[in-house]
């Protein structure tokens, strides 16, 4: 198998690997609004020994380029990743509840430290840190900052973009791009980012979505006929929503919830609330499992590229 047929195979088996991955996050997250943590771990140590491959596979004369150091780093950068997707904090938080997050701040910034700092000493591409690490690294602080504060609500979505940069860090030659779509700008950008952007422009359906079914329903109120529809009471506990109105009195307040039934108990309780308050219909707001557009978002990613460039390039 020549060098170029090596890396062909690489990146697809990469790509397959993704889709694989996300398509059963998606119908996993779609069953129960969950996703097991072992579909993170499986897909995440095969993003790691795939990415491997390139280090072994074309050596390069400069140990740094593509070596040991190289190699080094995409581990380094790797395991960071995976230490998101195992509970190691859990006994620690017990015993010392401030440890964990100290620890995780302590190995972001040394992480960090050691990508960048042989980057400035030896230079990034082709003759020093691979842009792949950088790819890695980028993707996981942005997908944790994004979670910290709250524009990714559920863990699993964090995970999911973590792990795509790890499988896929960087992809700029989608397979249809559309004419005028710039290459250059998908190089210099994460594949996590094109992949999110992707998964917001699908959600965007979902506002229209719900105006649609009250309209039809005549159920239709500005502004919450876009996030929210009416629900009767009884079918509350089994289905994925929030309760949005009426709000329910202090003690009533909607508790911690950490599993699918956790929360479907919680909606129980609700739906026995608001019978002894005499209420038969409320407005909820539904829960997306946003999975499923972080899915749809790997594969225009990989088909397409990012839509948001490719739209700004046609105009």
């Amino acid at each position: 198998m020549t060098g170029f047929g090596a890396s062909e195979a690489v990146a697809a088996a990469a790509v397959a690997a993704l889709w694989v991955g996300f398509g059963y996050a998606a119908w996993s997250d779609w069953r129960t609004r969950e996703v097991s943590d072992r579909v993170w771990i499986y897909l995440g140590v095969a993003g790691l020994l795939l990415g491997v491959l390139p280090f072994l596979l074309f050596p390069a004369a400069d140990a740094l380029a593509a070596g040991r150091a190289g190699l080094l780093l995409w581990l380094v950068v790797g395991a960071l990743v995976l230490e998101h997707l195992v509970p190691w904090d859990v006994a620690l938080a017990r015993r010392h509840p401030g440890w964990p997050g100290l620890l995780e701040l302590a190995l972001y910034v040394g992480v960090g430290a050691a990508v960048i700092g042989t980057g400035i000493e030896y230079g990034f591409g082709a003759s020093g840190v691979p842009f792949v690490v950088l790819a890695v690294y980028a993707s996981v602080v942005f997908a944790r900052v994004l979670f910290e504060v709250r524009l990714l609500y559920g863990g699993a979505d964090a995970k999911a973009l973590m792990v795509a940069g790890l499988v896929v860090p960087l992809y700029p030659n989608p397979w249809f791009a559309p004419p005028g779509a710039s290459g250059l700008l998908l190089a210099l950008y994460p594949f996590a980012v094109t992949l999110l952007m992707n998964a917001a422009v699908a959600s965007a359906v979902i506002p229209i979505a719900l105006a649609v079914r009250n309209l039809r329903r005549g159920d239709f109120e500005f502004p919450r006929g876009f996030v929210a529809y009416r629900l009767d009471v009884r079918e509350l506990p089994e289905r994925f929503v929030w309760l949005k109105d009426p709000t329910l009195d202090p003690d009533g307040a909607e508790e911690d919830v950490e599993t699918a039934e956790e929360d479907r108990r919680w909606r129980e309780r609700q739906r026995d609330e608001l019978f002894r308050q005499g209420v038969s219909r409320v407005w909820v707001t539904p829960q997306l499992p946003f999975v499923i557009f972080l899915a749809i978002g790997a594969v225009t990613a990989i088909l397409v590229g990012n839509v948001v460039f490719d739209l700004a390039a046609l105009l």
